[in-house]
């Protein structure tokens, strides 16, 4: 119906209201259009941003020997870990569609192309979607007027099994029937795959689910690079490009992304926090070179003092280790940040002493590596005697764990607090007699000046005597960096963030990363609703 064609009141009474709620709506979409508009000016210069990474890499590839992009590997392996660049900046662009569409399949689907078919040598299950039963279907028999037939491809994972072999055997075949009928599988559901490259596939589906959580477990938490899944895959006779992965792993860290910032929310809800950061090589915009990014973690544990909360970790990709990273993380944190000696957590803390920021806690493992050093070094009997009245601390953190707050506390008062004055004592009285310039000076300022963040856990039974919690959650993603070199761009990293959150998060509580990607997945694509978001947290996983 056109404008001119609208019923409109003669009655003046009548038509005001009309206008006004005409009005109004007007407004309301002429707001949306707005946000439409910045949503895409974000998105146009975030993706010119990706596009001169990607001449870079070309210009790496194919300009002069002499200004190639620099790698850290063999030379045999620089093409190869140059791809990595390709994969991640497929990853951010995906991410980016998605983040402008909302979620949403364009009305422009380009038309499909056809696809090769999975090699005939791999096992095919057959799976029979029967149509429902109803009432009056009763003494009705079923007739086949049509079937869709599509394949897709599944990964098993790897395990161990032990294969036995008898004497003799006996089998015995039976054969399966199947009844007549037509109804769509599941695998022809709405998935969070359908909206990315993998719904191409059409009726030749490569990887909806299985693909994707394999992909993405073999990336986040088992540091293998999708140009190495290639080749994996290539093995078999499986051809599946590293770009059409990395554009799997965008969507689906689209998707994932409201579960990352829940666990950092949850995170934040502990009286207790660990913090540490990490360096992650990514590819400067527009320069071939590398630069330096940033992956911060933030864990909590609350198991040590007794606590039932979970354990869980998320991650966050910046491009800076300045301060405003972390107080833009932790906005409105008050509880106890437990930190190594990096001063950018001091920039949390209120001027004048106030009550508005965390308390820091220091990391007594930080001050120890120095020392031992040293004390392995056979190079002062100063860091040895640190070293050996440490492991004393450390003997009745062993006995404390999982005790309540007051008698961790109790406990370090009468055995931890008078180690603790030696040593300082020692420290301060053997730093004048020594070289400012010498190794053990380091190590003793180092002690010395943070006294009293390091002696905060003789009275606070929720405080650790280190930050180990952290640096075991941070641990996988310097493997991942190692065998990367170096991430591609920016939202790859953010995605490589998103993913890697939720599944050391899985890791931390004992939980298949691969079957709670899977009804994860299965249950977002199924329109879970948000007021149900814990329920899709690690931690709370049901098979």
């Amino acid at each position: 119906m056109i404008a001119e064609d609208l019923p409109l009141p003669d009655d003046l009474d009548l038509l005001k209201p009309m206008i006004r709620a005409m009005t109004q709506k007007a407004a309301v979409l002429e707001d949306e259009n707005a946000a439409l508009k910045a949503r895409s000016a974000d998105a146009d210069e975030r993706v010119k941003r990706l596009l001169q990474i990607l001449k870079a890499y070309d210009w790496a590839r194919f300009g002069r020997r002499s200004e190639k992009l620099e790698t850290r590997g063999p030379s045999d392996d620089a093409d190869a870990q140059q791809a990595f660049v390709f994969e991640e900046i497929e990853t951010g662009i995906a991410t980016l569609k998605a983040q402008v569409g909302k979620g949403r399949v364009s009305d422009q689907m380009r038309s499909p192309r056809p696809r090769k078919a999975l090699p005939p040598h791999l096992e095919r299950v057959e799976v029979v979607i029967e149509p429902e039963d109803l009432p009056e279907h009763a003494g009705k028999q079923k007739v086949l007027i049509g079937e869709d037939v599509s394949e897709r491809l599944d990964v098993i994972p790897a395990k161990f099994r032990v294969i036995r072999c008898p004497a003799a055997q006996v089998r015995v075949h039976g054969v399966g029937g199947r009844h007549p009928g037509h109804r769509p599988g599941p695998h022809h559901r709405k998935r969070p795959a359908d909206r990315g490259a993998a719904g191409a596939y059409r009726r030749l589906e490569i990887c909806p689910l299985s693909g994707h959580r394999y992909a993405m477990l073999c990336r986040a938490t088992d540091g293998l690079p999708l140009y190495r899944q290639e080749g994996i895959y290539a093995r078999d006779q499986v051809e599946i490009d590293r770009r059409l992965m990395a554009q799997w792993m965008g969507r689906v860290g689209f998707e994932l992304e409201i579960l990352a910032d829940h666990v950092l929310g949850e995170v934040l809800n502990g009286p207790r926090v660990f913090a540490d950061e990490t360096s992650l090589p990514t590819l400067a915009p527009g320069t071939g070179a590398v630069k330096t990014a940033w992956l911060w973690a933030y864990a909590r544990d609350d198991s040590p003092f007794g606590g039932s909360g979970p354990p869980m970790v998320a991650y966050r990709f910046e491009d800076s280790r300045s301060g405003d990273c972390v107080r833009r993380h932790l906005h409105g944190y008050r509880g106890i940040l437990q930190v190594d000696g990096y001063a950018a957590y001091n920039k949390l803390l209120r001027k004048g002493g106030g009550n508005d920021g965390p308390r820091l806690a220091g990391c007594w493992a930080h001050s120890r590596r120095r020392f031992y050093e040293l004390h392995a070094a056979g190079d002062s009997q100063v860091a040895t005697t640190t070293v050996e009245r440490m492991a004393d601390l450390w003997k009745l953190e062993a006995e404390i764990r999982g005790k309540g707050p007051e008698a961790r506390a109790a406990a370090r008062q009468a055995v931890s607090a008078p180690i603790v004055a030696e040593l300082f004592s020692l420290w301060q009285k053997t730093l004048p007699r020594i070289s400012g310039k010498s190794k053990l000076a380091e190590a003793l300022r180092y002690a010395i000046a943070r006294r009293e963040i390091f002696e905060r856990f003789l009275t606070d039974g929720l405080i650790e005597l280190d930050s180990n919690i952290v640096e075991r959650a941070i641990r996988p993603q310097t493997i991942t960096r190692k065998n990367s070199l170096f991430a591609g761009s920016d939202g790859g990293g953010r995605t490589w963030a998103t993913i890697a959150t939720l599944l050391q998060t899985c890791k931390m509580n004992n939980v298949d990363p691969v079957a709670w990607l899977t009804q994860t997945l299965e249950r977002i694509a199924n329109q879970w609703p948000s007021a149900k978001l814990d329920a899709l947290m690690p931690w709370n996983y049901r098979p």
